[in-house]
């Protein structure tokens, strides 16, 4: 199922983004700038090596990983974390252990041909719904 992601997707809605990235601890200016892009996600699989790279008028980031094999990295504004993909059902599940005590748990899926993700930490919850790109 989570092969389904493959290919480019572009945000179209957005709620919570800003206290999330509040509580997982993103600084006031990153998360101001942050929470008016538009960006756009590419997910390809290579063999089993995934990568997800998100691309805005800003910044692009790309993360790679392999299915259950825990990496250390950092995150788009940063943070040293370490992550943890796996599948769960229909869901692509990212747990990352972040390096400042904030873990944060994303469950990516689709549904109705939108991407759904659900960001985590904390309690505080991100909900953000991207659609197949037609470029």
């Amino acid at each position: 199922m989570v092969d389904q992601l493959v290919g480019k997707w572009d945000l179209v809605s957005s709620e919570g983004f800003d206290e999330y990235l509040k509580e997982v601890g993103v600084g006031l200016m990153t998360r101001k700038i942050a929470s008016n892009l538009k960006p756009t996600l590419i997910f390809e699989k290579n063999g089993e090596t995934w990568s997800m790279t998100s691309k805005s008028t800003f910044k692009t980031f790309t993360v790679t990983w392999e299915m259950g094999k825990e990496q250390e990295g950092e995150t788009a504004d940063g943070r040293k974390v370490k992550a943890t993909f796996s599948v769960e059902g229909d869901k692509l599940i990212q747990v990352e252990k972040g390096a400042n005590g904030k873990d944060s748990r994303f469950e990516r899926w689709i549904e109705g041909g939108k991407l759904n993700i659900v960001c985590e930490c904390n309690g505080v919850k991100c909900v953000r719904v991207y659609e197949r790109s037609a470029a």
